[in-house]
Formats: C-alpha cells, sequence, structure tokens
C-alpha cells in the first residue's frame, strides 16, 4: 500500500478524518511526498528541504483563512527546525500546521512533521510571519476578521493559539 493510500483523505486544503493522531490539533495537513533528488549525500532528506514543505504548508493554511489572495505581504522573520529523524526516500510527510501564537502584527507557526513510512513525528519547526503593508515597509496589524477567522479555524480542532 502506498503512503497516499495509507492517507487517501489527506490532501494540501487540510481537513482529515483519518489523520495520524499525533496531527489531530493541526487544522491544516499539507501532504508532501519525498523526491529522490532531495536526499543528501547520506541519503537523508537534506535539511533545507524541510524550509520548502514548511513553506509549501504555511501557504495552505493562509489560503484556507482566505488570506493569500495576492493583496496581503507577509515576510518570514525566524525560522527554526528541529530534526529529530533521519527521512528516507521513499516516504510521505504529512505536515501540521498551525498557529502557535497569534500577535498584532505577527503570527508565530508550529508544524510538525510525521513520516508515514515510519509513522512518527520526525520533525519540529516553528517560524514567525510578520504582515506588512502594500509597499512593505511598515507592520499591518490583523484586521478583528482575520484573528476570528484564524481562531475559528484552530477552535474546529481544540487548539487555540497564545496571545
Amino acid at each position: 500500500m502506498s503512503d497516499f493510500e495509507q492517507h487517501p483523505n489527506v490532501n494540501n486544503n487540510g481537513v482529515d478524518d483519518n489523520r495520524p493522531s499525533e496531527l489531530a490539533h493541526y487544522p491544516i495537513i499539507h501532504q508532501q511526498p519525498i523526491h529522490w533528488g532531495e536526499m543528501d549525500a547520506f541519503n537523508h532528506l537534506n535539511n533545507v528541504v524541510y524550509y520548502r514543505y514548511a513553506e509549501s504548508a504555511r501557504i495552505g493554511y493562509l489560503q484556507a483563512l482566505g488570506m493569500f489572495d495576492g493583496s496581503m505581504v507577509t515576510v518570514l522573520a525566524q525560522s527554526s527546525c528541529q530534526y529529530l529523524r533521519p527521512v528516507t526516500y521513499p516516504d510521505t510527510l504529512l505536515l501540521g500546521v498551525r498557529c502557535q501564537r497569534l500577535g498584532n502584527t505577527s503570527i508565530v507557526m508550529e508544524y510538525s512533521y510525521y513520516s508515514c513510512a515510519q509513522e512518527a513525528i520526525v520533525a519540529t519547526a516553528d517560524a514567525v510571519i510578520v504582515r506588512l503593508d502594500s509597499d512593505g515597509k511598515d507592520k499591518l496589524p490583523w484586521s478583528n476578521e482575520e484573528r476570528e477567522r484564524l481562531l475559528a479555524l484552530e477552535a474546529k480542532f481544540n487548539h487555540t493559539p497564545e496571545f
């Protein structure tokens, strides 16, 4: 059985009734197959690739909130990843993404990387995203409507971000 068949209801838009219990409190699940060319010299998934996957998951999260329509400017202010287990080809990762902390002009995103082959969390990560005005010069606060949408999405999965 392929990794995709093991998790047939997982898609890049999020909700899945068959998600692993480790990802139960993540509103968005991004499915990411591992490609052979992403391996490093030790036949492990290259560390840079984890950041690319987080970016794709983050975009999926913002799309689910209706905040990624081209009108919003965000910048990545900080990012880190903790590698818990090596990942090798072939595999599919399920990236759970959620808001860890909602600030006035920023969001701290939290990621868990679940390996379908290992049936375990293989990495965790976080990133600080800052919202800017359309000129990209000044920070711009999240609107009340945006905050409410984010909190409602998180609440569906029994998660409440810090403030």
